[in-house]
């Protein structure tokens, strides 16, 4: 799979505590090499004292890509 999921529709966990749901508006190459992943949210989430509607996910916080016509886990 490519690292460049802009366009796709994940599921993940937002720092290890929020489960998140939304498409990717963004992939980028970290320095180092990791990859990170702008995503824009199906439902914004409370986190903490802020609502967020969009968040920032490394490769390894993804728990499922959509594919081309289904959600793989």
């Amino acid at each position: 799979m490519s690292w460049n999921l802009e366009g796709r529709r994940v599921i993940g966990m937002y720092v290890g505590e929020f489960p998140v749901v939304g498409v990717v508006r963004l992939s980028r190459v970290k320095y180092g090499g990791g990859v990170s992943h702008h995503v824009e949210l199906d439902k914004p989430i409370q986190v903490y004292n802020e609502v967020r509607d969009r968040v920032i996910l490394d490769e390894s916080d993804l728990m499922a890509v959509q594919s081309s016509s289904m959600l793989k886990l």
